[in-house]
């Protein structure tokens, strides 16, 4: 890496794509016509942890499959225009760019399609930088702040748990979505990384339903967590790890949006973590950032 460019702080590793969310405040079914908002902006989980990270002062570099279509140049130019690190982007000629679709109503999300298929085709591809000398080799494994989402294949991301590649690195590890969540049982089962996960998302892990976020936390911990981080909305989140596990209220606010709420309060408290927030301190400011952020009706 040249020394006259800055070394990222972190690396943001998984889906980077366009958002195109559907926004309605009336109560909306099958097969319902009504009225609202229509946004398209930058996102995918690793692209909106990095987004809230260079917020919070960080310098997160991208790690991801984005096409060299008229969308993955327009995406890659949003993401540089917002003073993240685009250089290690593989940039595929033969794919195109992957693209999120989703509807909210009063009650929250109603349903979301995420079209990822160019990144899963890119598979290990999109790693190259820490083989090459880019951001490590063999010899010399990157050891800096890792935020990977489980938008990877289910193949890479075990492959990730159990590899030398990321061994020395601080590995923080988020499902993407419920659908996807027993992606990361490698990174359970292992005892890899801090895990990110609302309470849905615990139950997939484990096989079964958990009334609430502790309850989650400690089973998760008991299956092999080194540290997990459980949310449930509105209610009671927990933070787990050796030294048990901790319980906070989120904030209450009016929810104004959704999508990129769970990234937010990870990207929030990593950036706390590396600014040198303890433990407690930094599960707070990971919730009330997250509080602010659903608050705050999105503009784009």
């Amino acid at each position: 890496m040249s020394a006259s460019l800055p070394r990222p702080d972190i690396l943001c590793i998984g889906s980077v794509h366009w958002d195109v969310i559907g926004r309605t405040g009336r109560d909306i079914g099958l097969g319902s016509d009504v009225p609202g908002r229509i946004t398209r902006g930058p996102g995918g989980v690793a692209l909106n942890i990095a987004m809230t990270l260079q917020r919070f002062g960080r310098q997160p570099a991208l790690l991801s499959a984005v096409g060299q279509d008229a969308e993955g140049e327009a995406l890659v130019a949003a993401c540089a225009g917002l003073g993240l690190e685009v250089r290690f982007l593989y940039r595929p000629a033969d794919l195109p760019t992957d693209q999120y679709m989703a509807i909210e109503g009063p009650g929250g999300l109603i349903a979301s399609i995420a079209d990822a298929h160019s990144l899963e085709t890119a598979g290990a591809r999109i790693l190259a930088p820490l083989h090459d000398g880019r951001l490590g080799d063999a010899t010399a494994p990157y050891d800096g702040v890792v935020a990977l989402d489980g938008n990877l294949t289910p193949a890479l991301l075990a492959r990730i748990a159990g590899a030398d590649t990321l061994a020395r690195a601080d590995l923080r590890v988020a499902p993407a979505s419920p659908g996807k969540a027993e992606r990361l049982r490698p990174f359970l089962d292992r005892g890899r990384g801090v895990l990110y996960v609302n309470r849905e998302e615990a139950g997939l892990l484990c096989g079964t339903r958990f009334a609430d976020a502790p309850t989650a936390a400690r089973a998760m911990l008991e299956r092999g967590a080194r540290r997990v981080l459980v949310t449930d909305g509105a209610e009671a989140a927990a933070e787990g790890g050796p030294d048990g596990v901790t319980l906070r209220h989120p904030p209450q606010v009016m929810v104004r949006r959704v999508t990129g709420a769970g990234d937010t309060f990870m990207a929030a408290h990593i950036a706390a973590e590396m600014g040198g927030a303890g433990r407690i301190a930094a599960f707070e400011q990971a919730l009330a950032a997250a509080a602010r952020y659903v608050a705050i009706e999105d503009a784009t």
